[in-house]
């Protein structure tokens, strides 16, 4: 599986990425607003963070066609391998298919049903972003949503993987996996949420205790 954070923070990036088994990061418009600098620079930068290795997204702005065709190619001259967020519209899927064309990798975002993330993967998107909780939101089932669109691009768009996003809990993070979904995009707290226990800080407390008094110390 792929595990991405969700975020444009490049110092909370440099620290997780030496802990977590990161294949690199996803950003959005909002995400990189939030950022408050130039997308310009945070790229080469949220590039260098995650290392050679490691997959960049990042999302076009323009509502037509031709106007993300474009601003995807200006995207990757400032970070060659980049991955291009294309949201699933009826412009959309005609730039995804432009793109795919012209040999650029597109995931195909803002993604609220299986319908429309099929539409995505036939028109060539390597990636489908489902918004899981979002869908959850609007009154409707984000995981089934999830399994639907797993389902239907293993029968239809095999080269096509979900990349699960819009996550407030580790379960629905887990439940997409456990659906099968090769690919998952965390945003930082959810991606911390994973380690971070209660329970956990305790036994560790009690082993150190327990050594300290047998030992007198707190090393092997």
């Amino acid at each position: 599986m792929e595990l991405y954070l969700d975020t444009a923070n490049i110092a909370e990036v440099e620290r997780l990425a030496r802990i977590f088994p990161l294949q690199g990061v996803t950003t959005n418009p909002s995400i990189v607003a939030a950022n408050g600098e130039s997308i310009w620079d945070v790229l080469p930068r949220l590039q260098n963070a995650v290392g050679k290795e490691g997959r960049l997204f990042a999302q076009v702005m323009s509502r037509s066609a031709d106007g993300m065709v474009a601003e995807a190619q200006k995207l990757r001259e400032c970070v060659p391998g980049l991955v291009v967020k294309i949201p699933v519209t009826f412009e959309g899927l005609a730039a995804i298919k432009q793109l795919t064309a012209l040999g650029i990798p597109t995931l195909g975002t803002a993604v609220y049903s299986a319908a429309q993330g099929l539409l995505a993967a036939l028109a060539g998107a390597e990636y489908v972003a489902p918004y899981v909780n979002r869908v959850d939101a609007q009154g409707g089932d984000g995981i089934r949503m999830v399994q639907e669109l797993q389902a239907l691009l293993e029968l239809h768009a095999p080269d096509s993987k979900v990349l699960a996003a819009s996550f407030k809990t580790p379960r629905q993070a887990l439940d997409c996996l456990l659906a099968g979904c090769e690919s998952i995009t965390l945003p930082l707290d959810v991606a911390q949420q994973f380690l971070a226990a209660p329970a956990v800080d305790s036994a560790v407390v009690k082993f150190e205790e327990d050594w300290q008094k047998a030992f007198g110390r707190l090393s092997l």
